[in-house]
């Protein structure tokens, strides 16, 4: 669960370090949404050192693929095989520098899916064993020991708080700060509150759980209207242009008289073709599917 900057073999802590030239030159930008993505996801780090880090990155592999991709292409005597090597360095160069600079996005939206899927059962093992009269520290070591993911990778920082002297509900709007999800915020200020004033915390447990469900239940409706236009597509694209498309490819080519290898070749850019739009549609059910879910 702990943050890796991707295409590095050190942790951000001693990256950091290595970067205090590179920082200076991104000091000046204000750079708040990665800000605002690094303290969720708990990272000591600016967004100067961030970027330091993704530059100081660029640079080596630059360089390091420059060399071998030179090397390569002149043993192999390319014409012109320096220009070839500059652009196969720059290329690999800027995608490991894209990826790295919108990692912390990406992982902050991995990691608020994570929390809002396993909200629920989190919830609902949580009132279960404060029914059963469990403590409510207790009840967070548990959960922070239980399956899950990043509800229990949380939860732990809050025992971890906690044990160090900082109180339940001074624990929990911590965290409240460092989550971008707005499902378990609501959760968290709802069961601070609830301990703040004193209150039955099984029924702010309850109400919690009825609130998600109703949540729940608004996101699949959405879900299936958002399907429907997602299946025609998806009908128009794999079954009804393929089939209309080999019916025509075949009268073409008889009346045209074309070569057997060009067939072949047109079928199999169809079958190609098919199996990208699967994968897309693949992709996007994922996308679209609730977070709640």
């Amino acid at each position: 669960m702990q943050f890796r900057i991707p295409f590095t073999f050190s942790s951000p802590e001693v990256l950091k370090n290595k970067v205090k030239h590179f920082s200076k030159l991104f000091a000046r930008g204000r750079h708040e949404k990665l800000k605002e993505y690094l303290r969720n996801l708990d990272v000591n780090l600016s967004p100067a050192e961030y970027l330091g880090i993704c530059f100081r990155t660029f640079l080596f592999n630059f360089f390091i693929i420059l060399i071998i991709a030179t090397s390569i292409l002149g043993l192999l005597k390319i014409k012109n095989f320096y220009v070839y090597g500059l652009g196969i360095s720059l290329l690999f160069s800027f995608f490991v520098f894209f990826n790295q600079r919108n990692y912390p996005r990406v992982y902050n939206l991995k990691k608020t899916r994570d929390i809002e899927k396993n909200l629920m059962p989190a919830l609902q093992d949580m009132l279960v064993q404060l029914e059963s009269g469990v403590p409510i520290f207790e009840i967070l070591v548990n959960i922070s020991n239980a399956g899950y993911g990043f509800i229990s990778y949380e939860f732990k920082k809050a025992v971890r708080e906690i044990n160090s002297g900082i109180s339940h509900i001074d624990a929990l709007e911590h965290l409240v700060k460092r989550n971008s999800s707005p499902y378990f915020k609501r959760v968290l200020w709802q069961l601070s509150n609830g301990l703040r004033s004193g209150s039955d915390m099984g029924i702010v447990i309850k109400d919690s759980i009825n609130n998600l469900a109703k949540e729940q239940a608004i996101q699949i409706q959405s879900y299936g209207s958002k399907l429907n236009p997602l299946v025609m597509f998806y009908m128009l694209a794999t079954v009804i242009l393929p089939s209309l498309g080999l019916t025509f490819l075949t009268i073409i080519a008889s009346m045209l008289g074309l070569s057997g290898k060009l067939i072949q070749l047109l079928f199999v850019a169809i079958f190609v073709f098919v199996v990208l739009i699967q994968i897309m549609f693949l992709g996007l059910i994922k996308m679209r599917r609730p977070s709640l879910l």
